[in-house]
């Protein structure tokens, strides 16, 4: 079922959408080598509970910890441990707030020191094919809008998408329908609205999309060790262009260009 939202709703998801935005701003600044993943999600806690919001993801379905941390191969849903960041690690952090009943969820991949060419491609790919599928998000058009968007942006940089998760609807829950591909024909999916939020979620890798679900069962990789990267902006369709209610101040350069077509 659909659960479209209030503008009343819609403002307060953006307001636990800043405090989304506040933490991964906070990680991306203690992003360096030697940085211990456990310490990193104890942070990000502290400044969730210390702006008036909680850790969506702890508890979740029994997940043990604040924010899911995602190095390297790992796709998504780390649990953050002791293995500390090196220099040339990618690293993704999946944040969700809660906010007076509300719930915003946004995901970031950093470069942790000097990383390869490769990976530097990797990102400026995910996060293009993240806006590329935000410009796509307007009343009228299908999810499958999104989802081509979002596979002609990976693939055409000669990257792929991982094909076995996807985006979702958020807000009222934290995984509210529909589900959001990252990949497929324009014609499928559901007819937007407004009214409708959506996580928009490219995962991307460098390699085969096969994953791997770890013994944890909850990480999981690629399947054949190739680096990963997850972008995720919460938005609200409008009667005009998408509005992003987990905007950043630590996106990349490549963002300026990026996110043409997408309203703040």
């Amino acid at each position: 079922m659909i659960i479209r939202k209030s503008r009343q709703e819609i403002e307060g998801m953006a307001r636990a959408g800043r405090v989304v935005a506040g933490t991964l701003a906070l990680l991306r600044d203690h992003t360096e080598p030697g940085a211990v993943l456990r310490d990193l999600d104890t942070l990000a806690e502290d400044y969730i509970r210390s702006h008036g919001g909680t850790p969506t993801s702890l508890g979740y379905k029994g997940y043990p910890a604040a924010i899911c941390i995602s190095p390297n191969e790992l796709i998504v849903h780390g649990i953050p441990g002791a293995y500390a960041l090196r220099d040339g690690d990618i690293v993704t952090y999946d944040i969700g707030v809660t906010l007076d009943g509300l719930i915003a969820d946004s995901a970031w991949t950093f470069p942790v020191g000097d990383v390869s060419e490769q990976a530097l491609r990797l990102l400026a790919t995910g996060e293009r094919a993240l806006y590329a599928g935000i410009a796509q998000a307007r009343a009228g058009n299908r999810v499958g809008y999104i989802s081509a968007a979002v596979q002609d942006a990976v693939e055409g940089a000669g990257f792929a998408v991982v094909k076995a998760l996807v985006g979702h609807g958020v807000g009222r829950h934290y995984h509210e329908d529909p589900q959001v591909p990252n990949y497929g024909p324009p014609a499928s999916g559901r007819v937007l609205a407004p009214g409708m939020t959506l996580a928009i979620e490219p995962m991307i890798t460098a390699g085969s999309s096969e994953i791997v679900l770890h013994e944890d069962e909850w990480s999981i990789s690629t399947a054949d060790g190739s680096l990963s990267g997850h972008f995720e902006h919460t938005v609200a369709i409008t009667e005009g262009e998408a509005r992003i209610l987990t905007r950043q101040p630590v996106e990349t350069a490549v963002s300026a260009s990026a996110r043409t077509g997408a309203a703040t």
